[in-house]
This record gives structure tokens, C-alpha cells and sequence, in this order.
């Protein structure tokens, strides 16, 4: 596998960010840099929900679809909708119209409702793996899930929340800087998660 690539500018970044401009602009402001928050965190979590068994492209280009269909995962709006909403997003050629994944996405909502404000950021933020990781060299080095995932799963899934295995949480866990999988010579490799 690949190690870090020349990228348009002259910068070396992870191989994957090079096929699109899209894939550049998240790769360099958003991929593996901290969020917080309870929505923004619902947010991510059902993006990467939608994505699984597809391209990150196909999500990243419908993003904007998704926050107008799903009221901007606010997830008290979210939980509240009706129906007459599910017939919409089934319908809305803005999103991917799965309807495990927008039933999921749903019955999430209805799920983190109920929580305190602040349990979902600390809940995934309890999951992040000690400082110290080695940096990876190639994306070989970058594993598709770990045993924090695999326990973030596990929490996530007891609390009731549904499309939530531990591949999904470990790309949860990158994209929202629990961990920096930048690789090592990347140009947006942070000085770690968190940072």
C-alpha cells in the first residue's frame, strides 16, 4: 500500500483524498479533526451509517441533501418526525434513499432523545484510544476497526442505537479525531487527536 502522495498543491496527503477536489477539501478541514457536540456527533454518526457498503464520495456530495432532509441533525427535530417524514426522505432524491438506513437514522434520534445533553459526546469521546499511537507509514498501517471500536459498538448498541458496528465506529472515530490517521508524512496530520 501507498504511503502519503503529492497532492495538487505540492503537499503530501493520505493517497485516498487525491481522486477528487470534494475528497481534498475534507481530507485537509475536517477528516480527523475533534468534534464535539451531541448533534454534530448524531450527524456524523448517521453519515457514516448511510455510507456503509458505499464510497465516502457518494455521502460527502449528498451532505448537503442530508442536513436539509434530516433538519440539520438537531436531534430533538429528528426524533419528532412523523410518518409523513419517512415517506419524504424514502422519496428525496437529495439523500440515499435506504430505508434501513433512514429507519435507523430515525429510531437513533428517538433513542438520543431521551438522553441527557452532553451523554453522546461523552460516550464516543470515552471510546478514544490512549495518546502515543504510532503514526501510520502506508494505509496498510490503518486498521478498518480496533478494540475501541469494537467497545464503542458494543456501548452504542446497548444504549439502543442501531447501525453501529465496529467498522462504522472506527470510521466514526477517524472522521471526528478520535484518532489521527493521517498518515505520517501527510500534510493535515495533526499533532494528535484532540489537538
Amino acid at each position: 500500500m501507498s504511503g502519503a502522495l503529492t497532492g495538487p498543491d505540492g503537499a503530501p496527503r493520505c493517497p485516498w483524498a487525491l481522486s477528487t477536489a470534494d475528497y481534498v477539501t475534507y481530507h485537509d478541514e475536517e477528516w480527523g479533526r475533534p468534534v464535539h457536540g451531541d448533534d454534530a456527533l448524531f450527524e456524523r454518526l448517521s453519515l457514516e451509517a448511510f455510507q456503509s457498503g458505499l464510497s465516502w464520495i457518494t455521502v460527502l456530495r449528498r451532505r448537503p441533501g442530508f442536513r436539509a432532509a434530516f433538519a440539520g441533525f438537531h436531534i430533538a427535530e429528528v426524533a419528532a418526525f412523523t410518518d409523513d417524514d419517512r415517506a419524504r426522505l424514502l422519496a428525496d432524491p437529495g439523500i440515499i434513499r435506504n430505508r434501513a438506513k433512514i429507519d435507523a437514522t430515525l429510531a437513533n434520534a428517538r433513542v438520543l432523545a431521551d438522553w441527557a445533553p452532553g451523554d453522546l459526546d461523552e460516550l464516543i469521546w470515552s471510546h478514544a484510544p490512549e495518546p502515543g499511537r504510532r503514526a501510520p507509514k502506508t494505509l496498510a498501517d490503518v486498521p478498518a476497526l480496533t478494540p475501541e471500536s469494537t467497545a464503542l459498538s458494543k456501548a452504542l448498541k446497548k444504549r439502543g442505537l442501531r447501525f453501529v458496528g465496529p467498522t462504522t465506529a472506527y470510521a466514526l472515530m477517524q472522521a471526528c479525531g478520535l484518532v489521527d490517521d493521517h498518515l505520517e508524512t501527510c500534510v493535515a496530520r495533526s499533532a494528535g487527536p484532540g489537538a
